[in-house]
This record gives structure tokens, sequence and C-alpha cells, in this order.
């Protein structure tokens, strides 16, 4: 128990240390919201990642998902270093950093206002983000009560408590600088987390040959492949389909998540752009391949103890902690850290999207006409501690309705929001109309999932949203009225702007 709790309060104290650190950067609402769009390529590329995996995929999605389909949801780990990270930097990273600096946008309902030349827009996006981040908030917290509860018998209600009141003390006094820094710092307890406590689970299975003969020897117990041995082993697990469902909403979905785009706008130059994607998708390898590929062996655990006793239905959460529960101290020492920074890192992430939406978006120019910059910082700190008490309020009682909009909350914020920024920054012909077409698709269809069940995963109906805006928005946008051209050729005139630079990085044609 020492080592523990020696483990939580250097933790702490060293995310409180930054948060002081990061104060100087706090003078304006571009230093607070982006650190001054000059972060670099490491700080960037280990804030996206932190912000990509939270405990909801170490202790949730992991567990679920490698009982399900088995080795095969490590598939789900290289979609995410693929398409969620590497096509994420090389498709958006350099044109969303251009034009939003082109446009001024802090946000991304902030960029859809002004792409699109309208105030509309903006106003609907910033409800859409307030609305879905909430609850996506607070299931960042799920993943931690079984954990706590297993390393150091603290009530679920206590842990979450002081992981808000440290996530609020060093984001309201350090901003985006004080997460980026602090993301790094958590980002190499993640690393060298999923590294030892892989070889840990494994090394007690008998090594990683004997711990794959063993799954080889399971019958499977889903429909397609009931009763075939091996189907836990094979190339596409039991269920392909299903997991090409999972890839998609967790690989594709980071492409229009606000809180995930956001790190594009603060990256300092090219050259960070070029460093940040190969070490962003290195990251994503490691942390996203790690936990789905130990989440694989989760049959091997095999107990009472992750049943519920009244239903007798496998309860998912608490796989991943029985797993871990036999480990020495010390790795469960590490192990507890590395999910509490895999949450703390989101966490932080989704309290700075969601207040700067709200206060730049929302309130300064529609409720508050004009707003200092001292104001606009101040609101943002003010409403960081409101959403982070919303979220402790939810996550502490959480209503049925509430656990059902978790599973949606990403499908519905990347289904409206994918499409109009992907197609906005490369194709002059987006309309309004198009974009508005987006957003009902992406919302409507999840939402209206949520409670018909027409699609029987609501992650799968989280992927269909995506698909579906990827569709509608171009055909939507051909046959509605175009946008004023002058204006749209103006917005595109940043990416010829005409810059200088040194023979190291460029070779001159010769005569």
């Amino acid at each position: 128990m020492g080592i523990k709790l020696i483990f939580l309060v250097l933790f702490f104290a060293v995310m409180v240390g930054v948060g002081i650190y990061s104060r100087r950067h706090v003078t304006s609402v571009d230093g607070f919201v982006l650190g001054g769009r000059s972060v670099g390529p490491w700080l960037t590329a280990f804030a996206y990642g932190t912000s990509y995996f939270s405990a909801v995929v170490f202790v949730g999605y992991a567990g679920q998902f490698g009982w399900k389909y088995g080795i095969a949801s490590t598939w789900i780990g290289i979609g995410n270093a693929v398409i969620g990270s590497l096509l994420a930097w090389v498709v958006l990273g350099r044109r969303t950093k251009v034009m939003t600096q082109h446009l001024g946008s802090r946000t991304m309902p902030d960029f859809f206002g002004e792409r699109y030349g309208s105030k509309a827009l903006k106003i609907a996006a910033s409800v859409i983000v307030f609305v879905f981040l909430i609850p996506y908030t607070a299931s960042v917290y799920n993943g931690l009560s079984r954990l706590f509860g297993m390393a150091f018998n603290i009530p679920y209600a206590w842990c979450v408590i002081v992981m808000a009141v440290f996530t609020a003390i060093y984001v309201i006094l350090g901003g985006y600088m004080a997460t980026a820094i602090n993301d790094f710092i958590q980002g190499i307890i993640m690393l060298g987390g999923i590294a030892a406590v892989i070889a840990a689970v494994l090394s007690g299975q008998g090594g990683f040959m004997n711990a794959i003969s063993q799954m080889a020897q399971l019958p499977s117990d889903v429909p397609l492949t009931e009763g075939q041995p091996g189907a836990f082993t094979s190339f596409f697990g039991p269920d392909p389909l299903n997991l090409l469902g999972v890839v998609i909403l967790t690989s594709l979905g980071t492409w229009g998540l606000p809180q995930m785009i956001g790190k594009f706008y603060a990256i300092k130059d090219e050259k960070s752009i070029n460093t940040g994607t190969v070490i962003s998708t290195l990251f994503a390898v490691v942390v996203s391949g790690g936990c789905y590929f130990l989440g694989g062996f989760a049959r091997l655990f095999d107990s009472p103890a992750i049943y519920d006793e009244t239903t007798g239905a496998v309860v998912y959460d608490s796989i991943i902690p029985y797993m871990l529960s036999s480990l020495p101290d010390i790795l469960i020492g590490i192990v507890v850290v590395l999910v509490l920074s895999a949450s703390m890192s989101t966490l932080s992430s989704l309290v700075l999207t969601s207040s700067s939406t709200m206060t730049l978006d929302l309130i300064k120019g529609n409720i508050v006409k004009k707003m200092s910059e001292k104001k606009q910082i101040v609101t943002m700190q003010v409403l960081i501690l409101f959403f982070i008490v919303v979220s402790v309020v939810i996550a502490l009682n959480p209503p049925t309705f509430i656990a059902q909009l978790m599973g949606i909350s990403w499908g519905a914020l990347a289904g409206a929001f994918l499409a109009p920024f992907l197609y906005g920054l490369y194709w002059k012909g987006v309309t309004r109309a198009g974009v508005w077409a987006g957003f009902v698709v992406g919302v409507g269809l999840t939402v209206s999932n949520m409670f018909l069940s027409f699609i029987e995963s609501p992650i799968n109906a989280g992927a269909a949203a995506m698909v579906a805006g990827l569709i509608v928005v171009p055909v939507v946008s051909l046959i509605t009225p175009k946008l004023k051209k002058d204006k749209v050729d103006e917005i595109f005139t940043c990416y010829d702007e005409k810059v200088t630079i040194t023979m190291k990085h460029s070779l001159k044609e010769q005569g």
C-alpha cells in the first residue's frame, strides 16, 4: 500500500507543479486555449495520443472487445495507429493549422462559423459539443472505479473527486500548455506501464506461446462461429463484421472530435507536423495496440469474479482489473498511475474544449456582446470548474439514459463534424445546407438509434453515421446554392501563400 500511495502523491505533485509553471502562458485567449499556437511536435503528439486513449479504452474497451474478438482485437489498435493517428496527421494536420490560423478560429464551431460564413452553424456546433462532451467526460471516470477498488479499497466517490480536483487545478492554472506538458509526462507513464503490464500478464500464463496455445483451444460462443475452437486466435476473429465497425468508429472517429482536432490548431510549424506524425503513430501502436493485445487474452481469466451475480452476464469493465489483481504491488501501483494518466489527460482535454467552445462560440458576441481578453479567460476558467463539477455529479450517480448517451457521444460528435470539417479543408464546393445535412445525419442517426435500435450495436451506429455524413454532405452541396465565390477563394488563398525557406529545407530548381 505504501508503494502505491507514494506513486500517487508524486504523480499529483508533478501535475500541480506543471500547472504553476505554465501560468506564464495564460496572458491571452490564444495562450490559454492553444498555447500561443507555438507548441512543439513532442508535446503535440503526446497531447493527441493521451487525449485519444483514456481509461475507457484501457479498462472498458480492451476488456470488452478482447472478450468478444480474442487476439483479433489487436486490429483495433492497429486501426487506431494507422487511421486514427498516421492518416489523421497526414490528411488533416497541415491544412487544419494553415486554414484555422488564416481564419483566426480557435475552436471547431468557430471554424464552421468562419469557413461557411454562418453564425447559426457556429452556435449549432457549439451546442452539439456541449451536449455530447459532458457525458463523454463523465464516462472517463468509470474506468477507474473497479481499478481503485481492487488496488486501494478506496470508495469510488473519493477517487473521482480527487482526480477532478487535481485536473481542475492544473487546467485552470496553466490552460492548454499545462495540459500539453502533463500529457507528455502522462504519455511516458502510459508507454512504460503498458509494456510492463503485458510482460507480467503473459508471464503469469506461462509465456506468449503458451497463452496463445490455451486461447486456441477455447470454443467460440459467437453465433457465426459457435462451437469452433481456434476462433479467438484466428486472423480476423469470430465476428469480422462487427470488429470492422469498432475499427471504423474508434479510428476514423478522431477525425471529427473537437478535442482531437484542436491539437492541430496549436502546433508550431511544418517540421513539427512531420515529426509529430511519426511520434503520434508510434505512441498509438504501443498504447492502443498494447491495450487491445492485452485484452485479447481476456478469456484465459474466466472467473466468477467477472460475472454479474444477479444476471450472470459478463461485466466487461471488471475483466482488466481482474487480470491485473494478481500482479505484484509495484506493478499494480504503475497500472493505477497509468490509468489515472490516461484518464486525466483525456479529462483535461475535454473540459478545456467544452469551456473554450462555450465561452468563445456561445457566450461571446451572443450573450455578452463585448468581452475583454481577461474576461474571456476568467469565463473559461469558471466554466472548466462547472464542467468538472457536472461530470463528477453524473459520474457519481449515472442515470440509465446518460449511460446510454456515453456510448453514442463519440459517434454523434464524429458523425456530425467529420464530413463538414474534412471537406471544408479540401473542397470549395461545400455549402451551408450540406453542413446542416451533415449535422442532422450525424446526430439524428446516433440519437434515434439509441431509442429505436434499428442498428443493434451503438458502435456500428456511430460508424454508420460517419460514413453517411461523408456521402450526404457532398450530395446536398451539389444541389444547393453555393457560397459566394470570391469569399471562398479568399479563404483558400491561405494554401497558395508564398513563403521563403532555407536551402536546408528545400532545393531550388536548376535553370
